[in-house]
């Protein structure tokens, strides 16, 4: 991941790195350090290079010139040391940084987890690639998934969709679940800054937020994942609140059929926004003791699932969890900023208490004796 952008003589200086000790620098695009990955993931670190410049000096000295009708060139050569300290804590991240050259000092400063958050990502370059079906596949649903009017007609496509399976009641209170959901992604995406695009709504599949620019921390990977749900579970509550208030099974079944869209939505399997939040936290264990904590974690949650007599909720909880696991090897090659220690307890807090409180709504319609309002504690008992 990105460490550090700043200017030297004239170009670009790139700090590079990962929590496995490993840094690269960067001037002006090609590389001029490295320090390989060691157990030394933190502290006082040194990247030193040189630069050479050549310095051209006229002489028509005639005294010095043994042909005083011709002139001769000196080409001085000089070197500069370039030295660039840095003392690094991932945890909570903190970068004090110091450049000088030639024993000048050039500047200094430091850098935090809200620096990582505003910054954006450097743009690999683009390799040409050949004429394909595939390539041009992907260019025309790129023109297409930028047009306004195909949000019109994924929205129009889900309410017939809907209608279809349940009643166009139903399927407009549902939609407005879905961009409710969606929009708290949204709300996510601009409390960080970033350009979005808008909801789109998939027939069959729910909706889709999306945005124009890159996450660079875990933090904010948790945040905008579990966002959704969260406005989900507020939509679902309302609903609740509206059933006790009118006696309404409408508004009971829009509660208990959001709670459960939404609960399918934090199950720990990616793309999934619980695969997600899972993967940011566990990815942020830098411990083999951190891993542990995730499997046990994961394993008492499969325990209580199938003790409840949630056998479906336990076998996709074990399905994803032994994902994250599989990819904790590689999880030193990502760009993301990790999470903190209390990043880590606040998003797995978070994370819980949002799927508890999905549950006991599902749990609690079930309980009125409507077999309607049965059929989603019905499926996690599948």
């Amino acid at each position: 991941m990105e460490l550090l952008k700043i200017d030297c003589l004239g170009k670009e200086l790139r700090l590079e790195g990962s929590m496995a000790g490993w840094q690269q620098l960067f001037w002006g695009g090609e590389p001029v350090s490295v320090i390989q990955a060691s157990a030394d993931n933190e502290g006082l670190k040194s990247h030193q290079f040189e630069l050479k410049t050549q310095l051209t000096n006229p002489h028509n000295d005639p005294a010095t010139v043994p042909d005083s009708s011709a002139s001769t060139e000196q080409v001085n050569v000089k070197t500069i040391n370039v030295n660039l300290e840095t003392n690094l804590v991932w945890q909570p991240f903190n970068l004090d940084y110091r450049l000088t050259v030639d024993d000048t000092l050039v500047t200094e400063g430091s850098r935090n987890t809200k620096d990582i958050e505003r910054q954006i990502p450097v743009t690999p370059v683009e390799v040409k690639r050949q004429f394909s079906m595939v390539g041009l596949a992907s260019l025309g649903f790129k023109l297409l998934k930028s047009a306004k009017v195909i949000k019109v007609v994924l929205a129009g496509a889900s309410v017939a969709a809907y209608s279809w399976l349940f009643s166009f009641q139903f399927a407009l209170a549902l939609i407005a679940c879905l961009v409710f959901h969606e929009y708290g992604h949204i709300k996510a995406m601009k409390y960080f800054g970033m350009k979005t695009k808008g909801i789109y709504l998939i027939p069959f599949m729910g909706g889709l937020a999306l945005s124009d620019e890159k996450i660079n921390t875990r933090w904010q990977d948790v945040v905008i994942s579990i966002m959704g749900p969260t406005f989900g579970l507020l939509m679902s509550i309302m609903a609740l609140v509206a059933f006790w208030i009118t006696e309404n099974p409408f508004f009971a079944g829009l509660a208990a059929f959001n709670a459960l869209l939404n609960l399918f939505n934090l199950l720990p399997i990616l793309p999934l926004d619980g695969g997600h939040i899972l993967k940011s936290v566990s990815f942020s264990m830098n411990s083999v003791m951190g891993l542990a904590a995730c499997v046990a974690g994961a394993a008492i949650g499969v325990y209580i699932s199938y003790t409840l007599g949630l056998a479906l909720l336990g076998f996709l909880l074990l399905i994803g969890s032994a994902e994250i696991v599989f990819e904790w090897k590689t999880r030193h090659q990502s760009h993301l900023l990790p999470l903190d220690r209390y990043g880590q307890i606040f998003s797995t807090a978070w994370y819980l208490l949002t799927v508890g409180a999905l549950i006991g709504i599902i749990w609690h319609l079930a309980g009125t004796g409507d077999d309607m309002l049965a059929l989603p504690l019905q499926i996690l008992q599948s």
